[in-house]
């Protein structure tokens, strides 16, 4: 590997499943660019977030550390208040000489009220748009940009705005697809890349898509036949099961898919193949630049989609595979692998101590582990984990909004080894334990099964070992009493 400090290009969706990219199994998606990154890289096909809603995630990629260690386990916080001994990797890279850029979202503390309140977080450049059809206060970026180039009012619908609620704003459906978000962060990271940076440069490009509300442009989504889409997973028995863990809150009522279920899964698609285009907007123009040679590339998202699965849309109190695990794949021709696909189990925490390890960094207080020595083959590449570990703790809080029969907040951890995965809904009796090795799709639910119980009580006992020993340790410890 060479000692010279790469570049970073740092792609993250927002709310893209695991099996979305068509070279990693997926025969009906088009995504040749994400393909050809696959090829020019190690593709990690077994890559879980921490949590499946979006600041908790973010909050623990960024630092390496559990949502519920960092105080990050809700969407809508105020600020993001992060222990004394935590850092975010991007603002130790800035300390080590990095010029730090990001466009999109980033999704530390609430955009409700507008640009979210920033923490030391590293980035010079901040082109912030949180969402596409969401702004208050002028703080979407994105939204300036379009009136400034006098395209607003053909890109967006506001027939229906209501600002007190943040909503009602929509993309009208036949827009360019060179005016969308997600075209316009790319657009950004081209224009920070091509500046002069006077060292390495780390570019976070954070797109919306393919999160709700399904609002691809319209030349995209004719291409794609809903018929053709896959079904969810989906048996008559999942609805039962639902009903038994209805004590904690998810986005969607289950239901049996249906013809809207398909069209919803072809939008998705529209948007994945969206995101494709720009991505290889993005290679194309680090090739032209001749800055390819010396540029990592992370591609990943912060969270899945349920797509019905399960009889679910969209995401909550959940973890099936649909929702937890996620798109990871880290390419750098010449110092790293090519085309390899590793099936070990890795957890999101784990890119912020990689990216410090390839810089020669410190990467301070993690509970994540590199994956470089998988990445330059010097460790099996099928085997990183043991296990990994998903949260979701105290989501939903009413306190915003009085007057509103909210069910209480939702406590609930996963924990998942190669074979098995344990779901544990504190409060309630009832869980869920699969036998994914036999039972991939996640629908015989061993929980109560006779045969099944020594199997539960020591992954219950696995799984609270681990969650004592993530806690945060207050601040720096300077004497024995």
């Amino acid at each position: 590997m060479t000692s010279e400090r790469p570049n970073i290009l740092w792609i993250c969706t927002d709310q893209q499943r695991y099996d979305t990219i068509h070279a990693l199994g997926n025969p009906i998606i088009r995504t040749p660019n994400l393909d050809r990154l696959c090829a020019e890289g190690i593709a990690f096909t077994h890559a879980y977030c921490q949590n499946p809603i979006c600041t908790p995630s973010r909050t623990s990629f960024l630092t390496g550390l559990y949502p519920s260690t960092v105080h990050g386990n809700i969407n809508g916080n105020a600020r993001c208040n992060l222990p004394e001994n935590a850092r975010l990797v991007t603002t130790r890279l800035r300390d080590a000489g990095y010029d730090c850029g990001l466009s999109g979202k980033l999704h530390l503390a609430s955009a409700w009220e507008g640009e979210e309140e920033r923490v030391d977080d590293g980035y010079r450049r901040f082109w912030y748009s949180h969402s596409g059809t969401q702004d208050h206060n002028n703080a979407n970026q994105y939204w300036t940009w379009l009136k400034s180039i006098g395209r607003f009012d053909e890109v967006m619908d506001t027939s229906n705005h209501r600002p007190e609620v943040r909503s009602g704003v929509k993309y009208h459906k036949n827009i360019p697809p060179e005016l969308h978000q997600t075209s316009w962060c790319c657009d950004r990271a081209i224009e920070f890349m091509n500046e002069e940076h006077g060292g390495p440069w780390l570019m976070s490009v954070n797109t919306f898509d393919p999160h709700p509300a399904y609002d691809a442009p319209a030349s995209l989504v004719v291409d794609i036949d809903p018929d053709t889409m896959s079904k969810p997973s989906f048996k008559d028995s999942d609805l039962e099961n639902q009903a038994k863990l209805s004590s904690h809150v998810f986005q969607k009522k289950p239901q049996a898919p249906d013809d809207a279920q398909q069209q919803r899964t072809a939008n998705y698609y529209a948007m994945i193949e969206l995101i494709d285009q720009n991505v290889g907007r993005l290679l194309d123009e680090l090739e032209q630049t001749n800055q390819r040679k010396n540029t990592v590339i992370i591609f990943m998202s912060d969270h899945g989609q349920l797509l019905g699965d399960h009889g679910l849309e969209n995401k909550g109190c959940r973890f099936y595979e649909g929702l937890v695990r996620v798109p990871l794949i880290i390419s750098w021709p010449g110092n790293f692998e090519l085309g390899l696909r590793s099936d070990g189990l890795v957890e999101l925490t784990d890119i912020a101590p990689t990216l410090c390890d390839i810089v020669d960094i410190d990467p301070g207080w993690t509970h994540g582990q590199s994956l470089l020595p998988i990445l330059t083959s010097q460790s099996d590449r099928d085997h990183h984990r043991d296990f990994v570990r998903c949260e979701f703790y105290n989501v939903l809080d009413t306190s915003w909004n009085k007057g509103i029969d909210y069910p209480p907040p939702s406590y609930a951890t996963m924990y998942r080894t190669k074979q098995h995965k344990l779901s544990v809904y504190h409060g309630n009796d009832y869980g869920e334990l699969y036998d994914l090795e036999n039972d991939p799709n996640e629908h015989n639910n061993l929980w109560e099964n006779p045969d099944a119980q020594n199997l539960k009580t020591q992954l219950i006992k696995d799984s609270f070992d681990t969650s004592t020993i993530i806690h945060d340790p207050g601040s720096t410890r300077i004497g024995r009493f």
